[in-house]
């Protein structure tokens, strides 16, 4: 399969939450094609054994940073380090937490979702952006978004906000390496679907449900569209396809549009409306 420019033996990736499901799935990915991977997470066993399985995959350099993403300190500090060997031809901003916040959870519990979830890709853009967007060299920086940041559905809002945040500075980066007449770096946001990772394990789903992806299979469908050029890497899964997915969004914007209450897809007055529009 053909690969993204930056996808190249020798050239270096940098992924954060790297030490479980879809960032080690992409760290696999990226040491199988010959890339010389840093795997960026929080310290403690899970970093120490993705190193290793990393590792035994292909004779590459594989190094595990313990970091914070949330700490811009940190962040900075990963990209020092990296920096050394010149810029990362892959960059890919995954580390995320979802920690059951509710629109009301204590003030705690929002700043570590908004901090990991948003300003961890905040604060990895404004560490390796610059220079891999000088080197004039093919790159990506790949940011994991969500579904839910773009229909918001009710229930998770500290987590919603977050993601809602990622997908507009991502949106802002593609813009701004875009209109660089020497860059050669691409920025995409990948929007998983249903996806069986340590996120679903936290919530007590002991084995992967028939719906769901593997991560392994959501890096395959991103690196398909990486090739070919998509910002937006919408994946389906085993339950929901694009068709349905493009709908429910659709409605969303719709709210505005039409002047429909907040979250209708969810209001009883337009439940059949919603049922409706779906069945189209």
């Amino acid at each position: 399969m053909s690969r993204h420019p930056a996808i190249s033996p020798g050239h270096s990736a940098v992924v954060t939450g790297a030490a479980s499901g879809i960032g080690l799935a992409a760290a696999k990915a990226f040491a199988t094609a010959g890339m010389n991977v840093w795997l960026a997470d929080l310290p403690g066993e899970a970093l120490v054994a993705a190193r290793a399985e990393v590792g035994a995959l292909a004779a590459v350099d594989v190094r595990a940073v313990p970091t914070d993403v949330s700490d811009r300190g940190a962040m900075e500090a990963l990209a020092a380090a990296v920096l050394r060997g010149g810029p990362p031809a892959i960059v890919m901003l995954n580390a995320g937490v979802e920690a059951g916040g509710k629109l009301f959870s204590d003030a705690e519990t929002w700043e570590r979702i908004i901090g990991t979830n948003l300003w961890g890709v905040v604060n990895g853009i404004r560490a390796f952006a610059p220079a891999m967007a000088e080197s004039g060299r093919p790159g990506a920086i790949i940011v994991s978004g969500s579904k839910q940041g773009i229909t918001t559905p009710p229930g998770n809002a500290p987590y919603n906000v977050s993601k809602a945040g990622v997908k507009a500075v991502t949106e802002a980066l593609a813009h701004e390496l875009r209109s660089r007449e020497t860059c050669k770096t691409s920025a995409h946001l990948l929007i998983p679907g249903f996806v069986y990772t340590g996120l679903a394990k936290a919530r007590g789903v002991a084995e992967k449900p028939a719906g769901a992806w593997t991560p392994e299979e959501t890096i395959e469908f991103m690196l398909e569209r990486l090739q070919a050029g998509d910002f937006y890497i919408l994946c389906p899964d085993n339950e929901t396809t694009r068709a349905q997915d493009e709908k429910r969004m659709a409605w969303a914007m719709g709210d505005i549009i039409k002047n429909r209450p907040a979250l209708s897809r969810w209001h009883p007055d337009y439940a059949e409306a919603f049922k409706r529009h779906m069945e189209g």
